[in-house]
């Protein structure tokens, strides 16, 4: 990487041919200033050499990393089950489930930070521009760091109503608080770093950010190793090890920045820090980004929550048939945060030919998972069901409803690649009204299949799938025709 923060796209992707004079004109004169006052370095010289492409190999280099991180996650959650699964007492498993749960969904639902940082940055990378870049990370940080204090301040009225939420049982009541309470002072430390890694990744350093989550896991596990193993804190000591986990790895991460900054031109500029207008464009797409997560928040509760009226049996299966859709969203997100990053540096360019060769590229390979993940659920899948559960009622009910897991991969593909060529555009309204629509047309049905049960549910969810991606996708072409386009007067 050079030490600018040049790109290979960029640098090496001629103009596309197709530009009009009239478009190479605006094309040359778009070197300007943007919103915030900064030149914007995107000038490029006309060329008559074909429209380029982004290769196979420069996706998969952005996108590996990231798939080894998410995958990461969840056997950082294996592994901790089968700490505290040994345990003497079943109780502080269900406390440590259930405070898990509850910081899943609080701080998943700021997750909005990590993607609009990145969509951001990736943009000012596109542009070249360093001090734009340095104020996008100071700018997040602030906010990140003020979102994580509120809910401190906050913590002892939110947490009692969360686990009252989750069904907090009087038996675990006592150990699941003990264990949230000493979890929510991470919540600065995570949400912050929810921006280093949407910077180092709208930055293209997804290595980097892979082995900040790895770090993250790595020493979690040494941490309730000591903790719950030899030291004997159980649930709590879970808590422990995790608070600490975020935090060292909050300080691997500032170091990691700090050597990115090294290398970059500009300075910080200080000024918009302290003006509110500078954070309007910032609050206004992690603003669209919160509505949308808690619309995603909400379809996948209602979801469990219309699982647990069928009954317990119906309820474990479908937890199983849902763990195997996430393995899957696992390896396609790698791709749609991949097109995150490359969207973005061609929209901050304006380079629409490379942007669009960039979602075409991410569609093959996107589209390719899907077909594999697919084909293994149809034959592996009743396999990997047994691995999972040894209950042969759970068993045999997931094992009925797996076709519906089976084909949910050709069809959450193109949501979770929309997704990303949304979030590096950064146009996050579009995402926002997209989930909103797809929620209405979940929910109606659902209210129409109530009698088919347990099917009703999963059809009403690949509806929400269908909607979702759909809608992205017609608002793509649009988009494409009428404003990310080089032809665009």
């Amino acid at each position: 990487m050079a030490a600018h923060g040049t790109c290979p796209i960029i640098d090496l992707l001629p103009p596309s041919p197709s530009r009009s004079p009239r478009c190479l004109q605006r094309r040359a004169s778009f070197a300007c200033h943007d919103r915030h006052g900064y030149r914007c370095m995107t000038t490029l010289p006309a060329s008559s050499d074909p429209a380029p492409t982004v290769s196979t190999q420069t996706l998969c280099r952005l996108a590996w990393p990231i798939i080894v991180s998410n995958i990461s996650v969840p056997l950082l959650g294996l592994i901790a089950t089968s700490i505290i699964g040994h345990l003497p007492d079943a109780r502080y498993l269900a406390a440590v489930t259930i405070g898990v749960t509850l910081f899943n969904f609080l701080f998943w639902g700021f997750g909005f930070l990590r993607m609009g940082t990145t969509g951001m940055t990736s943009q000012a990378f596109g542009r070249r521009n360093d001090s734009q870049m340095r104020l996008l990370l100071a700018q997040s940080m602030l906010l990140a760091g003020t979102v994580g204090i509120a809910l401190l301040v906050l913590s002892p009225w939110l947490i009692p109503l969360g686990l009252n939420l989750l069904g907090n049982t009087p038996d675990i009541a006592s150990l699941a608080h003990d264990y949230a309470m000493i979890r929510i002072w991470a919540a600065p430390a995570v949400l912050i770093n929810y921006v280093l890694l949407g910077w180092l990744l709208g930055r293209q350093q997804a290595r980097q950010a892979m082995w900040i989550t790895i770090a993250n896991n790595v020493i979690s596990i040494i941490g309730m190793v000591l903790w719950v193993g030899y030291w004997d804190y159980r649930s709590s000591g879970a808590a422990w090890a995790t608070l600490i986990a975020d935090y060292a790895t909050l300080g691997l991460s500032l170091f990691l920045i700090y050597r990115q900054l090294r290398k970059m031109s500009g300075a910080l500029p200080l000024a918009p820090l302290a003006r509110l207008p500078a954070y309007l464009a910032l609050l206004r797409v992690n603003g669209n980004l919160f509505i949308r997560t808690l619309c995603l928040l909400f379809a996948m509760s209602f979801f469990t929550a219309q699982g647990n009226r069928l009954g317990s049996t119906m309820l474990s299966a479908n937890g199983v048939l849902m763990e195997l859709v996430m393995l899957v969203a696992f390896a396609m997100e790698g791709f749609a945060q991949a097109a995150e990053t490359l969207t973005g540096q061609a929209v901050g360019a304006r380079r629409w030919d490379a942007f669009g060769a960039t979602v075409r590229t991410c569609a093959r390979l996107a589209l390719l998972t899907a077909v594999l993940a697919c084909l293994f659920f149809w034959t592996g899948g009743p396999w990997l069901i047994g691995q999972l559960t040894d209950i042969e009622s759970v068993r045999d009910t997931a094992r009925h409803y797996l076709p519906w897991v089976a084909v949910m991969p050709i069809i959450a593909v193109w949501s979770y690649l929309f997704d990303g060529v949304f979030i590096g555009a950064t146009d996050a309204k579009a995402m926002r009204d997209t989930v909103m629509l797809s929620v209405v047309f979940y929910l109606a049905c659902w209210w129409l299949t109530q009698g088919l049960g347990n099917h009703g549910l999963w059809a009403s969810f690949m509806l929400f799938m269908i909607v979702r991606a759909g809608g992205l996708a017609v608002l793509y072409a649009y988009r494409r025709r009428h404003q990310w386009s080089d032809n665009v007067a």
